[in-house]
Parts: structure tokens; C-alpha cells; sequence
């Protein structure tokens, strides 16, 4: 039962994505322009400095602050690393060949594809890592590795094989490695073959970017909310996705259009003359995430307390007084509002 509907709100200062199920909001997203990290995004980087004394360098990603790379963040250092332990424990022998020093890896003034794995803060500089990995729905690609992992989340031992033993006969061989991410659990075979192409054009679209582009440069930028919600929110029960501004229209038509075709028809523009979010009392929705005290439809209520230390919520019958016991109120009382704290914590 096509049951579902997405609303996308956009401004020039945020956008906001309601998850609607049943005529009742389920979900709140928002992403705010201004405070956007940068965190997965990709770039050709320039290398400034190398510091031997600290077996890190300084890389020029085009940002105002240069950004840091460790040699424990180089993949071929890390590839050695395990090369090397793999190998003193064959020969159990205490003689190792030592490791190359960064200076010996990488030198000034070299392209550099790089990966941000942690926002600049302060005054420092992004942390940077040349393990590259795109994130699917289903999926994480890892180009320059050929494993094929399951998430430590599955702890299921049975499971996990068989999500690996799936995986590695539907990846074509020299195509890089792949990690089962934790909601692939029931994923459907389509779904991870449409991951798996996903993940396997962008790439694709990574690396022409690196030969084309000069150096310090952005040659991937990780996905925007609207985008993330054509990849990971939009299942077989969305019924429509509603956008009210038509330049994110035709941004989430093009990204359909190459990659989540199956999503083409559900894109709609909303030219309603009430705003988007007034449609399923949305607005009213996010104020009542504001609130400390959620209704009951019963009567009960809750009390949503936030401080330093935790969040409680406390139950309440209110005016609900029931019609048979005191026993049978409270369970009803519960039963209420054990859905009302799941969809609660989406919410907030």
C-alpha cells in the first residue's frame, strides 16, 4: 500500500524533509546551508609541507585553513601495516623490515586525492585520509580495497556470511570492495545490484573529476539532504515526493535520472497557494517537538524533560480514567504511549 509521502521544503537558509506516513508525520530532517560540514567530501589536494618529526603533512584542499594528514590515514601505509603484521606472525620472528617513513610516500607539491574525515574545528584544519569510501543506501564502496565486509552491527555469524556470500557474487571482480551496511539486513537482491551500480558510477564520475582538475580542487561533494533522502528514505510504499521549489526539482530529476530511476514518477512539484509544510499539519508537528508535554489521544499525556545528564519521559493517565480498572487504564495508557515515544524520538 502506497502509504508514504515526502515533503521537501526548501529556503535559501535550509532545507526540511518530512516523512509522512498514515496522514501522520513521522520523521523530521533538516540541513542548514550555513553549517554544512564537509565531512566525506573528496578533493584533489596539493601536499604544502611534509613534517618527518611528526610523520604527518599539511595539504592544500583550497579552504582557507590547510587541512592535516597523518601517515596513519595513508592507505597504502595502512595496506603495508597489515602486510607487515600479517607477515611477523607467519615467520614469528622478531627482524622486521621497517615501515616507510611519510617522507618516503608522499613530497611537496603532489596531487593528492584526499578524503575529509573530520570538520575543521577552530583553528584547526580538517583531518584528511586517502582511504577513499562512498556510502550507498545499502552500501559502503571502498575502490582501492577488494574486501568484502559485513557491518559489527550484524551479529549474527550465519547472517553475515550470507550477506557476504551474496555480495561477493553479485560485485564483478576488480571492481573495488564493498562493506553490507547495518540496514541491509532484509535488503532485496535488486536492492543491492541498484547500490552496487550507484556506487560503482560515482566513482567512475570521481576519478574523470581527478584527471581533469587541477589541484587544490573539490571533486566530490557528499550528498545534500534531498539527494539523501532519494537514496536512503524512498522505499516500494512512497507514494509522492512533494518539492516546492523548482530548482531542487530539477536537481533530484537529474540525480533520478542517473541514478534511482525508479523514483521519477513519484517526484512532484508542489504549487499549492498554502505552504508545503502546512499539509499534514507539519508545522504543527515541529512545534509540538518543541514542546515538554506531547497528548494522548486517550486523554494521558507525556512529559519530555531534557538536562545535561539525560532525557526522561514520564507517563501520565491525565483524564483518561478508563472503563473497567485502574490495572487496565495504565496498560492501555502504555500501549498508547509506547508508540507515541517511538515516533517521538524520530521526531526530536
Amino acid at each position: 500500500m502506497l502509504n508514504e509521502h515526502i515533503l521537501i521544503n526548501v529556503t535559501p537558509h535550509e532545507t526540511r524533509v518530512a516523512l509522512v506516513q498514515h496522514g501522520a508525520v513521522q520523521e523530521l530532517h533538516l540541513e542548514r546551508t550555513a553549517t554544512r560540514g564537509i565531512v566525506g567530501n573528496i578533493y584533489l589536494g596539493k601536499v604544502l609541507r611534509v613534517l618527518p618529526g611528526m610523520q604527518s603533512a599539511f595539504i592544500d584542499i583550497g579552504m582557507e585553513r590547510a587541512a592535516f594528514l597523518h601517515i596513519a590515514d595513508i592507505w597504502e601505509f595502512r595496506q603495508q601495516q597489515l602486510a607487515h603484521k600479517l607477515a611477523n606472525k607467519t615467520t614469528q620472528t622478531q627482524q622486521t623490515t621497517p615501515l616507510p617513513p611519510i617522507e618516503k610516500m608522499i613530497f611537496e607539491g603532489q596531487p593528492l586525492m584526499v578524503q575529509v574525515a573530520k570538520d575543521p574545528i577552530g583553528n584547526k584544519g580538517a583531518r584528511l585520509t586517502t582511504q577513499i569510501s562512498l556510502a550507498g543506501r545499502v552500501l559502503v564502496h571502498l575502490p582501492q580495497d577488494p574486501h568484502i565486509g559485513v557491518s559489527q552491527r550484524i551479529e549474527n555469524d550465519a547472517e553475515r556470511e550470507a550477506l557476504r556470500e551474496k555480495l561477493t557474487q553479485m560485485v564483478p571482480q576488480n571492481s573495488g570492495g564493498f562493506i553490507v551496511r547495518t540496514n541491509a539486513e532484509d535488503a532485496t537482491d535488486e536492492e543491492f545490484l541498484n547500490d552496487v551500480r550507484y556506487l560503482q558510477a560515482r566513482w567512475q564520475e570521481v576519478l574523470l573529476a581527478a584527471k581533469t582538475q587541477s589541484a587544490p580542487s573539490l571533486i566530490y561533494q557528499d550528498l545534500d539532504l534531498c539527494e539523501r533522502v532519494l537514496r536512503d528514505l524512498v522505499g516500494p510504499n512512497t507514494h509522492s515526493i512533494m518539492v516546492d521549489c523548482p530548482k531542487t526539482l530539477l536537481k533530484l530529476q537529474d540525480f533520478a535520472e542517473r541514478y534511482t530511476t525508479e523514483v521519477m514518477d513519484k517526484l512532484k512539484a508542489f504549487e499549492g497557494e498554502r505552504p508545503l509544510f502546512d499539509l499534514y499539519s507539519v508545522e504543527e508537528e515541529i512545534q509540538k517537538a518543541l514542546d515538554k508535554r506531547v497528548d494522548l489521544k486517550s486523554g494521558g499525556y507525556l512529559i519530555i524533560d531534557q538536562t545535561e545528564a539525560l532525557t526522561s519521559i514520564d507517563v501520565n493517565t491525565g483524564g483518561f480514567i478508563g472503563t473497567r480498572n485502574f490495572e487496565d487504564t495504565i496498560y492501555k495508557t502504555n500501549l498508547e504511549a509506547a508508540q507515541s515515544i517511538a515516533r517521538q524520538l524520530r521526531l526530536r
